[in-house]
């Protein structure tokens, strides 16, 4: 194998030649051997927007010279621009606090802002990943950091606009929607009835609220630890550094929500209740969009035996045995991801309960489930839109079917001839199969013409005086 002799306060160890990290990140690689799961490529780009804004400050503060800035904020580019990909191999089960993964972006930008300055950084190093690309900073502030960048970049650039979209699409078809009058069902059994626009503008509604709680979120992510470096005192830092770095993040990042200074860098150091804040939100996402898709797998379930009451597009076979078979399979997808964010959210909760003393050593699993979550949320919102929302249908004959044999529109005789006598009415129908006119004229409590007049299924949907 072709590889260097690289050097850490540890000793020497080998390096593949064709890449760019150092030492540390070396030792972390043999180290930690755990699973499949990488460093996300969303920490790594939050963390390169925040080295170049680190670099930009350090430049102004005069603790930085022109040249190292500008090969610094040159690599922190690339990063951004994913040309660097493959020199960021480190998993997400290593050290609690970042660290590894921290000197893993400080030895690339370090050893490739080198390369930029003419210098083969395998035989001289121009640019130092502590001391330079570093400088002011600890693993413990700059972690937390990055993964607030990262989450606030992609709950702008993916989950928001994937929520929207969606609501927009129920939206529509609550309207489309609202003069078909359907037969409604609590505890599974039937109910009085509504209208088919009223059923879905309650999932509006539930993206509606979703929308609202991740946006509150923002307001406690956008607090930066940045500044706090080793346990919250800023040690080695400069008193203005943390501002102007957020400052200089909102610049470069062009985010919507601005990033803020944390009043309090202890407290952003060993908590992460923000973080808990927002998985509570995704959560509560999960849960209506697990609320929304039973739905329409129920309510289009059949085609001949089931409810039937609305078609879905076909989109594959649904069976390697049964000829003609389709199913609902965007609720099924989307239903599976409602209960892996329900269990990303346990982690999350228990990870952020355990901060001791000055530090919360679950950094990277705390940051791992949430980016999966974001993304699982956002792309499963999309296809279920895409393939399956915006094509659902109503079946009218079976809406009509189901209202008209329903016992439940007795309820609009209540007014008239009060719960018992109704109740005797509906349950004669159902013990002799017949209708709800036939025994109440049977049964002497209305006539044919009073029945019609009571009983008018369009105006059951609304209060009247």
């Amino acid at each position: 194998m072709d590889y260097r002799i690289e050097k850490d306060t540890m000793g020497e160890i080998k390096v593949s030649n064709n890449k760019y990290w150092g030492a540390q990140t070396q030792r972390s690689l043999e180290n930690f051997p755990i699973g499949n799961e990488k460093m996300p490529v969303e920490i790594i780009k939050g963390f390169a927007y925040l080295k170049k804004a680190c670099a930009i400050v350090n430049n102004n503060l005069n603790r930085l010279d022109d040249i190292k800035c500008e090969a610094i904020t040159k690599v922190c580019d690339e990063i951004v621009e994913g040309k660097l990909e493959e020199n960021f191999p480190l998993v997400v089960w290593q050290t609690g606090s970042g660290t590894q993964s921290n000197m893993n972006i400080n030895e690339v930008i370090a050893n490739r802002a080198s390369e930029l300055l003419g210098e083969d950084f395998r035989v001289k190093k121009l640019i130092h990943p502590n001391d330079d690309v570093n400088k002011g900073q600890s693993s413990n502030d700059t972690y937390p950091t990055a993964m607030r960048i990262s989450f606030v970049l992609e709950l702008q650039k993916a989950l928001i606009p994937a929520i929207i979209k969606l609501k927009t699409t129920l939206e529509n078809k609550s309207n489309e929607f609202k003069e078909i009058v359907k037969i409604g069902r609590t505890h599974l059994q039937d109910a009085t009835p509504l209208t088919l626009g009223q059923e879905f503008s309650a999932y509006v509604e539930m993206l509606n609220k979703s929308l609202t709680q991740v946006e509150d979120s923002m307001k406690y992510l956008v607090e930066l630890a940045i500044g706090g470096t080793a346990v919250g005192t800023g040690l080695n830092s400069h008193p203005a550094f943390s501002p102007m770095v957020c400052e200089s993040l909102n610049t470069l990042t062009k985010s919507e929500f601005h990033f803020v200074s944390h009043p309090n860098k202890f407290h952003a150091l060993t908590s992460h209740d923000a973080e808990v804040f927002l998985s509570g939100a995704l959560n509560a996402l999960a849960s209506n969009l697990m609320k929304i898709a039973n739905d329409i797998r129920w309510l289009s379930s059949g085609p001949r035996c089931g409810i039937g009451e609305l078609n879905i597009p076909e989109n594959e076979p649904g069976s390697s045995i049964m000829p003609g078979k389709v199913n609902p399979t965007q609720s099924e997808a989307m239903t599976m991801v409602a209960v892996q964010v329900m269990g990303n959210h346990t982690t999350i909760s228990i990870a952020a309960s355990q901060g001791n003393f000055e530090l919360n050593v679950f950094k990277p699993v705390i940051a791992y489930n949430l980016l999966q979550s974001i993304k699982l949320l956002s792309d499963t919102m999309l296809a279920f839109n895409d393939n399956c929302a915006v094509g659902i249908e109503p079946n009218r004959k079976n809406i009509d079917k189901y209202l008209n044999d329903s016992l439940m529109l007795v309820t609009a005789l209540n007014p008239y001839i009060g719960y018992e006598n109704a109740a005797l009415i509906a349950k004669t129908a159902h013990k002799n199969g017949t209708t709800l006119k036939e025994e109440a004229i049977k049964l002497g409590l209305l006539s044919s013409e009073e029945f019609d007049k009571y009983v008018k299924p369009e105006e059951m949907t609304y209060p009247k005086n």
